[in-house]
C-alpha cells in the first residue's frame, strides 16, 4: 500500500488533469459567480462541495474573494475536487466521477445522496436555520463533512456554526492512530500545513472517540491548494502527496462509516 502513495502527483499528470481555466470569467473578463454546472446522480461517487452565505462576512474583502473573483466557498473549485477524484479512481475501486465537483447547499435534499461533503474556508460560514436542520439530518443520517482551509481565528467562526448544528457535541483532537487517518494510508506526516503547524479536529458520535467521526477539519492546513495545483509544479511533490493522502483517506473513511 505505502509504494502506491509515492507518485500520486505524477500518476495525476499522467491522467490528465481537468483544468477549468474560465470558471468565473465571462469572455470579456467579467467576473462571475457562475459554475460549470451538477451532474445527475447515478449512483456513483461524486465530489460534493458546499455552497454557503457568507453573512456579515461579506464586506471584509481580501480573503472574501479568491483570485479568480471566487467566493470563499468556492476556494479552488472545481480543479482541486476533480484532482483529488482522478486520484481515488487510480488507487481504488470507488470508480467516482472524474468530470465534475457537484455544488449544494446544506438544505438541498440532494445532498442525502451522496455520504461525504467538503467545505472551504468555514471562517466565513454563515447558515441559517434550515441549512443547519439540513446538516444535522445528513450528519445523524450517516453522512461526513470535511471542513478545508482555514486558519487562525476562524476556528472560533466554525465553532459556532456547529454548536447551531449540534449544540451536544464538540470538537476534539484526532489523534494520528485513529481510523481515519488509517483507512486506506497509513499517514505519518502531520507537519506541513499550508498556514503553519495544523491541528485536525474531529466530532463524534457521543463526544467518544471511539464510535463514528461525523466531522473532519483541518486548522491551518488547505488540502484544497495542494489538490488544485499538484501538476502545476506550483507545490512541491512530496507535500502535494501527503495532501492527496488525506483526501483518500477521508473519502474511504466516509464510504465505510
Amino acid at each position: 500500500m505505502m509504494r502506491r502513495c509515492l507518485t500520486l502527483a505524477i500518476v495525476l499528470a499522467a491522467t490528465g488533469a481537468a483544468v477549468f481555466a474560465g470558471d468565473y470569467l465571462h469572455e470579456g473578463g467579467e467576473r462571475s459567480g457562475a459554475f460549470p454546472g451538477n451532474v445527475e446522480y447515478d449512483g456513483r461517487l461524486v465530489f460534493v462541495r458546499v455552497k454557503y452565505d457568507v453573512g456579515s462576512f461579506g464586506g471584509l474583502g481580501g480573503r472574501f474573494r479568491g483570485s479568480r473573483g471566487e467566493p470563499p466557498w468556492a476556494h479552488d473549485y472545481p480543479t482541486s475536487d476533480t484532482h483529488l477524484m482522478k486520484i481515488l479512481k487510480e488507487l481504488t475501486l470507488t470508480d467516482p466521477r472524474v468530470d465534475a465537483s457537484n455544488v449544494l447547499e446544506l438544505d438541498d435534499p440532494d445532498l442525502m445522496d451522496y455520504p461525504i461533503a467538503y467545505m472551504s474556508e468555514p471562517g466565513f460560514w454563515s447558515l441559517s436555520e434550515e441549512e443547519a436542520t439540513g446538516l444535522r439530518t445528513y450528519l445523524r443520517k450517516g453522512g461526513f463533512i470535511i471542513f478545508d482551509d482555514f486558519r487562525q481565528n476562524d476556528m472560533y467562526n466554525l465553532e459556532a456554526q456547529m454548536k447551531r448544528v449540534l449544540p451536544e457535541l464538540r470538537w476534539i483532537v484526532v489523534e494520528p492512530s485513529q481510523t481515519v487517518f488509517n483507512s486506506f494510508f497509513e499517514i505519518k506526516n502531520f507537519d506541513f500545513g499550508y498556514y503553519g503547524k495544523e491541528t485536525y479536529y474531529g466530532i463524534f458520535e457521543d463526544n467518544d472517540p471511539q464510535k463514528r467521526l461525523m466531522a473532519v477539519a483541518g486548522h491551518n492546513q488547505d488540502l484544497g491548494e495542494f489538490w488544485e495545483f499538484s501538476d502545476t509544479g506550483m507545490m512541491p511533490v512530496d507535500l502535494s502527496n501527503e495532501a492527496y493522502k488525506f483526501g483518500v483517506n477521508y473519502f474511504i473513511y466516509g464510504l465505510i462509516h
